[in-house]
């Protein structure tokens, strides 16, 4: 392959990126970022490379959860507070049921240019600019706000770290608690309607005080009240992620430094495209989304690319198909792996092939249906021999009414009270902590089905 560079990208065709207007601005942003400090360190990025690596092989899993896109007006601590604590709930429910450590990345921090279906959009006649995400541009419907802006890339940074700051407080100054941690769990699973997850929750708790009567408590050890908790989001605005890409002093090799994980959307995935181009060449681990134009040749020639090295934990596989689809698509695609003998690690996304619009107009995800191809995805793997490693949400950690569905029966009607999503429905704190409890029961179900025959009927 040809000599990589960190503007090597601006060589090939691109798509899903805004046109600025003036260029000199552009240029003068760039600039001003580049001299930022990096919002990642090297040193994370390889360990989260690590832990990914590990639930390739079935020892750890991967939760991957946050906003659809983050926005510069819903910016809050508490937010980000609450989104943090249903991912460690659901973290810990994941932990129980797979038995092996669950590894914790956020679509956080970064998570704010959006690709869309089409370039622009008309209302009433009116042509305008769709809207990207707010680190290009604004939601109002009016000639100035759909206007690409590069200033927007300075208030993304700051708000990043902003987020990234907190983040790193809660998860290492004793928010994190395991015991706390339950006790939140545990008011999920009070009323009636949550009480077939009770039983689960209940076993938790009887291992938590078996492990506190064995002298292991908070205070003796830092796992009980630390986390590890890293950041990921969509590399889609190149000139964002290149201005802040710079050298790991330690290795020679260069650190997309705007998040520990970066991910290649289904719409930007071509094999001899500007965003494959970056990605190639940064050391930190790779997402590429596959949906079910994914051909099995485009993706020998992108694990060639993304991977060349065949390293675990750099490349993972998050799949996203829809409810039905999974047994059409999925063995195809582990077929090719297998062809290839490469390393990847299994991911499935089951929010963005479910996506419909509901009869009061809004867009919306059925519950059952995300459930559904999570089911799927764990069938099919049983099926091949090979491991689902982790689970990828668009979720939140507020009462919002985006997805229907749920143990406390989010309806089409319910859909007005809280719709604050600016792009696509996310999942809220009860039914992201559900479903966590239901793929706890399918990893719970493989355990036993990958025991030895005289253990699995002892």
């Amino acid at each position: 392959m040809s000599e990589w560079t960190k503007s090597s990208w601006r060589t090939k065709p691109r798509i899903q990126m805004p046109d600025y207007t003036d260029q000199a601005e552009l240029e003068t942003v760039e600039a001003q970022l580049s001299k930022y400090p990096p919002l990642v360190f090297a040193g994370e990025a390889r360990r989260l490379r690590e832990e990914l690596g590990k639930a390739s092989r079935g020892e750890a899993f991967l939760l991957q959860g946050g906003d659809c896109a983050e926005a510069f007006d819903q910016f809050t601590g508490s937010a980000i507070r609450d989104t943090f604590k249903v991912m460690l709930q659901m973290a810990m429910v994941l932990t129980y049921g797979a038995k092996v450590p669950v590894v914790k990345v956020g679509r956080m921090a970064g998570q704010f240019a959006k690709p869309r279906s089409a370039p622009t959009e008309t209302v009433d006649g009116v042509e305008l600019p769709s809207f990207r995400g707010d680190i290009i541009n604004e939601l109002d419907f009016t000639p100035t706000a759909r206007k690409p802006n590069p200033q927007k890339m300075l208030h993304a940074y700051t708000q990043s770290a902003a987020t990234l700051n907190l983040l790193r407080a809660f998860s290492t100054g004793g928010y994190a608690d395991v015991h706390e941690v339950h006790r939140w769990t545990l008011g999920f699973t009070e009323g009636e309607k949550a009480a077939r997850y009770r039983e689960m929750a209940m076993r938790i708790g009887d291992t938590l005080d078996f492990i506190k009567a064995a002298g292991i408590d908070s205070n003796r050890s830092a796992a009980l009240h630390q986390v590890h908790f890293y950041t990921s989001h969509e590399s889609l605005l190149l000139e964002y992620e290149e201005a802040l890409t710079r050298v790991d002093s330690t290795s020679g090799k260069w650190l997309a430094g705007s998040g520990h994980m970066v991910w290649i959307g289904d719409r930007t995935r071509q094999p001899d495209g500007a965003h494959v181009e970056f990605a190639r060449g940064v050391m930190n681990p790779i997402g590429l989304k596959c949906g079910p134009s994914m051909t099995s040749e485009d993706l020998k020639v992108l694990m060639k690319k993304l991977n060349p090295q065949n390293e675990a934990g750099r490349l993972t596989l998050i799949t996203r198909f829809g409810a039905g689809q999974v047994a059409d698509n999925l063995p195809r695609l582990i077929e090719a792996v297998r062809e290839e003998g490469a390393n990847v690690l299994w991911v499935c996304d089951p929010m963005h092939g479910n996506t419909i619009k509901s009869a009061s107009g809004y867009k919306t995800r059925p519950f059952d249906r995300v459930l559904s191809e999570v089911r799927e995805f764990f069938a099919v793997h049983k099926q091949q021999g090979t491991i689902p490693g982790g689970v990828h949400f668009e979720m939140t950690g507020q009462d919002v009414t985006e997805c229907t569905g749920g143990v406390f029966a989010v309806s089409d009607e319910n859909l007005s009270d809280r719709y604050h999503t600016a792009c696509d429905p996310r999942l809220n704190a009860s039914q992201s902590l559900e479903l966590a409890f239901l793929v706890a029961e399918e990893l719970n179900q493989l355990q036993l089905h990958q025991q030895p025959a005289d253990t699995a009927t002892a």
